[in-house]
């Protein structure tokens, strides 16, 4: 595991070679992004190297202290985990960060801590942590992993390097799920369209069997949506939000679907779609449905997104986003 190996994060990755070419390594750090986006991955990738034997600012992976990082076993790299799924308690935090730091490193010049989910901190835990921020040893590094740095205490903000991981160009994350994954180009493009630039999230999408047979079931809907009469919507529309674990993901394929639609309606070419192998319905739906209601489906799902922001009932919502599927031509 190298920086060669991170795809799309090059301001995040030249600022951490920087850090280690310099000397010049912080003592806490807020790597922030989605769930999947690689934060994992930097960081660990970021304390091998500063670990690394071999001195530069890539891991060596040969040395002793990278094979030890990679296993999982080196000493001088810490990983913060906590009993309760939901919860970093403040005795965590004392026990595994705040008692521990003052042991002096076991083999190398620092001492890594590594707190993946540090959202989930209750107040009493960042305030217990705050201290050893504010007054760390010099050989400390803290890193903290967050989807939202906006949960957590503006003291503990205001004294981290904050690094935002951003979303990744979906030609790179197809690419790396041909040559890496053994992907087709077809689910490679799907995957990566459906991804919203998280190269994890288009991983899982690429190798999922549930993925597969979701992408299935919505393009069943919306082949035939045109002639669905409202007592099959109805039941469409109740089996969808029912299924909430899967209510983004049919959304995000149906908005894929109707942008598709837009490209072949303007283009009369499917270069460019994400559903290369539906080209002949996206040429029949295309020539049905006018670019008006093409863009007023598209519209639906943004509605549909925004009542749910303000939590309006589910099945309700599915059922206006089904019909305007259906009625606008």
């Amino acid at each position: 595991m190298t920086f060669r190996d991170i795809i799309g994060q090059e301001q995040i990755v030249g600022h951490m070679k920087s850090a280690i070419r310099d000397g010049k390594v912080s003592h806490a750090y807020i790597i922030a992004g989605e769930k999947g986006s690689g934060k994992k991955m930097l960081a660990n990738t970021f304390a091998m190297a500063i670990q690394c034997e071999e001195g530069g600012t890539e891991p060596c992976g040969m040395c002793r202290s990278c094979k030890q990082a990679m296993s999982g076993n080196n000493p001088d790299i810490r990983y913060i985990t906590h009993e309760k799924p939901n919860v970093i308690s403040v005795d965590e935090i004392r026990v595994q960060l705040n008692s521990d730091i003052a042991i002096k490193p076991y083999a190398r010049k620092r001492k890594i801590y590594i707190i993946d989910e540090a959202e989930k901190m209750n107040v009493q835990a960042q305030n217990a942590m705050l201290k050893t921020i504010e007054e760390p040893p010099e050989y400390a590094v803290i890193i903290l992993l967050v989807t939202n740095p906006g949960i957590l205490l503006q003291t503990i903000l205001s004294r981290c390097i904050l690094l935002n991981v951003r979303a990744v160009e979906k030609s790179k994350i197809a690419k790396l799920l041909i040559e890496k994954h053994g992907a087709s180009e077809y689910m490679a493009d799907l995957a990566a369209g459906f991804s919203d630039g998280v190269v994890g999230k288009a991983i899982e999408f690429a190798s999922s069997d549930d993925f597969s047979g979701l992408k299935a079931e919505v393009l069943g809907v919306l082949r035939k949506i045109d002639s669905t009469d409202a007592g099959e919507l109805y039941r469409i529309a109740k089996e969808w939000s029912d299924d909430k674990t899967g209510q983004e993901e049919r959304l995000a394929l149906s908005e894929m679907w109707y942008r598709d639609l837009l490209v072949v309606k303007s283009t009369d070419r499917t270069d460019n779609v994400y559903y290369k192998e539906e080209q002949r319905e996206l040429y029949r739906q295309a020539a049905l449905f006018s670019y008006e209601g093409i863009t007023k489906k598209l519209d639906a799902i943004l509605l549909f997104k925004d009542r749910m922001r303000v939590n309006v009932n589910a099945e309700s919502a599915f059922m206006v986003m089904l019909l305007a599927f259906r009625d606008n031509r």
